[in-house]
């Protein structure tokens, strides 16, 4: 299972490097100029979806379509790209899918389904490749074994705890992310815990928190 880290850092680099497919970076408009672009970082698009939703401003198309533009540009094919979603409302991100994915589709690229609250394997559409497991945290964790046991491609977003990213590789997810894992580098439930699992010394399995 992949690592997908909202930064690009020193630390992040070595590991791509020493341990290739066991990290890469998640991008979305708003951070995609701020981070170098490097062949042997895998990158994966985001929307600013659910960062629009969580500080309750209007998310900007323009910016995701200028995005996708740029990383055409740097020659570099993204992992994939998600859908813009609205976060928590089913039938608008459904919506949304006939508008958006044929951009993505157009480049050759990857589309990730970014599934929401209420949402059900047959609400996915037929030509999505990846499923992107979005919504709220307290919808998002208990449902996330329906989406691994249905798809052979799931993304789990927002995993900020070792005992999270642990039981979604158990559950078979391809990717993960989080976005707080270097906000505190000296806690030794952070960077230690993602060392201990990049190389694979884990003592323990605990449970999928819900």
């Amino acid at each position: 299972m992949m690592l997908l880290c909202g930064q690009s850092n020193r630390l992040w680099h070595y590991w791509a490097g020493k341990y290739p497919g066991s990290v890469g970076v998640l991008m979305g408009p708003s951070y995609f100029r701020k981070v170098p672009k490097d062949p042997w970082m895998p990158y994966a698009l985001d929307n600013d979806a659910f960062t629009c939703w969580r500080d309750k401003t209007e998310w900007d198309a323009q910016a995701w379509m200028d995005m996708l533009w740029q990383a055409r540009m740097t020659g570099l094919k993204p992992l994939w790209a998600a859908i813009p979603d609205v976060v928590t409302d089913r039938e608008r991100t459904l919506e949304n899918w006939p508008k958006f994915s044929p951009a993505v589709r157009v480049l050759g690229w990857s589309c990730a389904f970014c599934v929401q609250n209420g949402m059900t394997p047959d609400d996915v559409p037929n030509d999505a490749d990846v499923i992107f497991v979005g919504g709220s945290d307290g919808w998002k964790f208990p449902n996330l074994p329906m989406w691994t046991s249905h798809f052979p491609r799931v993304h789990c977003a927002r995993v900020n705890s070792s005992a999270m990213f642990e039981a979604c590789e158990r559950l078979g997810c391809e990717s993960v992310d989080g976005t707080g894992w270097f906000r505190d580098p000296s806690d030794p439930t952070k960077i230690p815990a993602i060392q201990r699992f990049i190389e694979g010394h884990r003592n323990n399995h605990p449970e999928l928190p819900l």
